[in-house]
């Protein structure tokens, strides 16, 4: 029985579940599934040659049934909550994510990935195609910490017809890729600043950042937080925190 609190929409177009995992490229590697639900995923991916598949799935009757119906070596089910999980406990080197997140938590789930990136240098999420869109063009905080660190790809959208429920909305299925970038340490204080910089959204810079880091940064005063590119945020961050 699918519960509404979770969010939960189940892809059930074979189709589309095995372009899913086509996409994802999944070599000899530990792979990490957000969301299994019924399975439908899950048994596609244990078609591929992964070494391990780590299950994180909140609701414990679908732990119940993924323990019945998974009869494979390679597969480790955790019932826990993937907004707060902490990867490190996996005790693995390298990691690759992929899952259909719950519509409610998508977001929490991405920024606890980032949290987690020296871990998870690819993740395939189905998000709704708004945000996925909204990720893209770097439009708020969250938006410009992922590109921060992640380089985004929109692989393919999803109709509704294709989930039980079906949702209101299209979802979008998007690839985010680890950058060799790692000149910002403290990510909870670089949130904190992306947070801070995006509210208000349409008042000037100069009234939320002090004039002497503007010009430093070399950002005209009066522009607005969605006329910077991601190179000003990571610069603005930068010498603000010197």
């Amino acid at each position: 029985m699918l519960k509404k609190k979770w969010g939960q929409h189940l892809l059930v177009s074979s189709g589309v579940l095995d372009r899913l995992v086509e996409l994802a490229e999944i070599k000899e590697e530990v792979v990490v599934e957000i969301g299994p639900g019924t399975g439908n995923l899950t048994k596609r991916l244990l078609n591929t040659p992964l070494k391990r598949l780590y299950l994180l799935e909140i609701d414990p009757e679908m732990v119940e049934k993924l323990k019945v119906s998974l009869n494979d070596p390679r597969v480790v089910i955790f019932q826990t909550d993937a907004t707060t999980f902490d990867f490190n406990t996996l005790n693995e080197k390298e990691l690759k994510l992929i899952g259909n997140l719950p519509y409610n938590v998508a977001s929490l789930i991405i920024e606890n990935t980032i949290y987690h990136k020296h871990l998870i240098y690819q993740a395939f999420y189905m998000v709704q195609k708004e945000v996925a869109e909204r990720l893209i063009q770097q439009k708020s905080w969250l938006s410009v910490f992922v590109n921060t660190f992640y380089q985004l790809e929109y692989l393919m959208s999803i109709p509704p017809r294709f989930f039980v429920p079906p949702p209101k909305v299209n979802s979008a299925y998007l690839k985010f890729t680890r950058k060799n970038f790692d000149e910002i340490k403290d990510l909870k204080r670089y949130k904190s600043f992306l947070v801070q910089i995006f509210s208000q959204k349409r008042k000037m810079l100069k009234h939320k950042v002090p004039p002497e880091i503007l010009e430093k940064a070399s950002i005209l005063p009066q522009k607005r937080v969605e006329e910077l590119n991601l190179l000003d945020f990571i610069t603005l961050y930068q010498i603000w925190v010197q």
